[in-house]
């Protein structure tokens, strides 16, 4: 099969076509032929070094991707030859025409979604709700901002968070990216690369603020966002690139609280939860992948530079 092998971390250029084996599954896997993977920004920060972590080289990048389920390991009862799934956290890597997934991490796609779709569920969607639902614990009723709103998690986060009956404020820094906020179900649009859009935040909700901040990008962002927040508002950090400077009375007198996450830390209960709900969205038509561009799996570089650009569209997937 053909794959994208990293030899040694670095910029994009480390990543190159090779062929490989096929992987084989064991006890409880799943081989999928991949039609389409997902390409997510943590993937870069893993292949350039700076996730905190650096995998042993070579490996085959990507965590997520959809196709067709060509053979099953022994106990595996939940999925057959043939079907058509999603996968998440993928065991070898998901940059390649065949991938393996633990059985627990492959899920059926519906048939209103297409491949590419399916590729865009397992990081963006999986961190939204575990952010909106679990972390932040969010209640109907309560106003959430989504920055970055027109990226693949904000996508999803908006999505959820329209779905969850809550008044939903998302950022995004071009009109076309506005606009896809807009659809996904967002109450009120704002550009985030104008300095008063803290301001017109406070003014929307009447000065009282926002229960919940979902923050893709926190060393800019975050000493800002505990100024917004509503009397026990949250923060949830997301994405990071660097250090920030905070003054900590701004939490104080909101009694606010900054929550990390990592998808990493999430038990498999919750993971089970987490897809049996999405299915459910998806499966009814209120969740709905964006596919913001497609690459050729070759062109794994350009997506890798495609994922960090600004303003952001929707997701990136590689086609194998």
């Amino acid at each position: 099969m053909k794959t994208i092998r990293v030899r040694q971390i670095g910029e994009p250029e480390v990543m190159r076509m090779e062929e490989a084996e096929d992987p084989q599954p064991g006890p409880g896997q799943v081989l999928v032929r991949v039609k389409a993977a997902g390409v997510n920004p943590v993937d870069t920060y893993v292949r350039g070094g700076v996730y905190g972590y650096s995998p042993e080289v070579p490996y085959t990048p990507g965590a997520d991707a959809a196709g067709i389920v060509e053979s099953v390991g022994k106990g595996v009862e939940n999925l057959s030859i043939g079907d058509r799934v999603y996968g998440a956290r993928s065991l070898s890597g998901s940059y390649a025409e065949k991938a393996l997934f633990e059985g627990f991490q492959a899920y059926p796609l519906p048939g209103n979604l297409s491949f590419a779709q399916g590729a865009c569920i397992g990081i963006p969607y999986v961190t939204a709700a575990l952010a909106l639902f679990w972390r932040a614990k969010v209640q109907p009723g309560e106003t959430v901002l989504v920055h970055g709103a027109s990226g693949g998690v904000g996508t999803a986060a908006v999505q959820l968070a329209h779905e969850a009956k809550l008044t939903v404020i998302g950022t995004a820094g071009s009109d076309r990216g506005r606009q896809l906020v807009k659809e996904q179900g967002a109450d009120k649009l704002l550009d985030h690369r104008e300095p008063n859009h803290f301001d017109q935040v406070m003014e929307f909700t009447q000065g009282r603020g926002v229960d919940v901040i979902l923050e893709m990008l926190a060393n800019q962002n975050l000493g800002k966002d505990l100024k917004i927040l509503a009397p026990l508002g949250r923060v949830l950090v997301i994405g990071c690139r660097g250090t920030v400077e905070i003054d900590p009375r701004d939490a104080m007198v909101r009694n606010a609280s900054i929550l990390g996450m990592r998808l990493k830390n999430g038990t498999p209960e919750e993971y089970r939860q987490i897809h049996a709900r999405l299915g459910q969205g998806f499966k009814g038509g209120a969740l709905r992948p964006v596919v913001g561009k497609e690459f050729p799996l070759a062109k794994a570089p350009e997506a890798h530079r495609a994922v960090m650009q600004s303003p952001s569209y929707g997701n990136i997937v590689l086609i194998p």
